[in-house]
């Protein structure tokens, strides 16, 4: 009973004191990142948002921007585009993100780039190549932007390796076809491979999650390619990989930046050397910028950067760059921003935004020895 008459008392002492707030600082710019932080993808979503939140930390040290700190929240899609729309949306409407970052898979990229148009927030891709995601038909998303290079080019990129470094003259295709990027780089690959002379053989399909491809790969080995193209995400490419060798091919796998991740060499298990892929960047590469941006995620996360993780890092320090400039910090000021962006050094290369709001850039192929990944060669626009 005493407890009980003494709680009151203390809540009314309580209210009697005048209340005291800390000074209130100035309010963070937030940016928010949609990744596949979860599922057969999670690496990309991880790598990402730790190059992200190296280059917020990063320019923290160095005051902020405009006065004001930066944030960063990241929401999970698992993988999937719809959960990539619901997770724009709320960092949009519920966050009020200034910069939304992501997502490195272009059908995920592709459901959240109407909604940072029609809440006018820029929206910035690290590693989504279809071209589709900055462009809408005719109509260049207002929007929306990138710090990678696209299928296009990426396509171009493997089909000049294969004739020219790889010398071969026929290869066979193997796409996922529900992957807006899988498909995408097929149809660009074969279209300047046929134009470099080469001839496709085989064009066969699969679908993501898919676990055996013993009835693709045998219909290709029949075709008898020098090598095959795979422009899938590292889980599946992996398995295929392992597959072939089971199946006595020995041809070499080509392929593109999807299968950048530490998973790849742990699953394939040895299977993809002799193989190649393009990529954004290499960690081998002993420019100044990009030892300096190994050594700083080395020194804080224990790993070497992947070429998301350096996708990712650009994709943050060309917003950073944008807001700086920017007269104000809205929507439109920084869109404009990012729209002038030339000349940017990125640990990706020399970023210069074009007209349809692509980095125009180039791209590096790796080879695959030893279960690893090495510098083979840069392939400029």
């Amino acid at each position: 009973m005493r407890i009980a008459r003494a709680l009151p008392l203390a809540v009314l002492a309580l209210a009697g004191c005048p209340k005291q707030e800390a000074p209130a600082g100035p309010q963070p710019i937030l940016f928010g990142h949609v990744g596949s932080m979860t599922g057969n993808e999670a690496t990309f979503g991880d790598s990402t948002d730790k190059g992200i939140r190296l280059a917020v930390d990063e320019q923290n040290k160095r005051g902020g921007v405009k006065g004001r700190p930066l944030a960063v929240k990241t929401l999970d899609d698992q993988g999937k585009p719809e959960e990539a729309a619901v997770a724009a949306t709320r960092l949009l409407t519920e966050d009020k993100a200034t910069v939304l970052l992501g997502e490195v898979a272009s059908s995920r990229s592709l459901a959240m780039a109407p909604i940072a148009d029609l809440d006018k927030v820029p929206m910035v891709s690290p590693s989504s190549t279809n071209p589709r995601v900055t462009k809408d038909g005719a109509v260049t998303r207002p929007y929306v932007f990138r710090v990678c290079f696209i299928d296009p080019f990426q396509g171009t990129v493997m089909a000049k390796y294969a004739r020219d470094t790889m010398k071969v003259s026929k290869v066979a295709i193997l796409r996922d076809v529900g992957n807006d990027y899988s498909v995408g780089l097929a149809d660009y690959f074969a279209a300047k491979f046929k134009e470099l002379g080469g001839t496709i053989v085989a064009d066969q399909s699969y679908k993501a999650g898919d676990q055996d491809f013993k009835a693709q790969l045998t219909a290709i080995k029949g075709k008898h390619p020098e090598a095959i193209y795979v422009p899938g995400y590292y889980t599946e490419v992996a398995l295929i990989a392992r597959q072939t060798r089971e199946l006595g091919m020995q041809q070499p796998l080509m392929g593109g930046d999807g299968w950048d991740s530490s998973k790849l060499y742990e699953i394939a298990k040895g299977a993809l050397d002799g193989s190649a892929f393009s990529n954004h960047y290499s960690h081998e590469n002993p420019s100044p910028v990009i030892q300096d941006f190994v050594k700083a995620y080395q020194a804080r996360y224990g790993s070497v950067p992947d070429g998301l993780a350096a996708a990712g890092y650009d994709a943050a320090r060309i917003a950073i760059d944008a807001i700086q400039r920017a007269p104000e910090v809205s929507g439109p000021a920084i869109r404009d921003a990012l729209a002038a962006t030339k000349g940017f050094q990125g640990v990706t290369g020399v970023i210069t935004i074009d007209a349809d709001h692509n980095a125009v850039k180039p791209a590096v192929v790796l080879k695959i020895q030893d279960n690893a990944a090495h510098y083979a060669t840069t392939i400029n626009p």
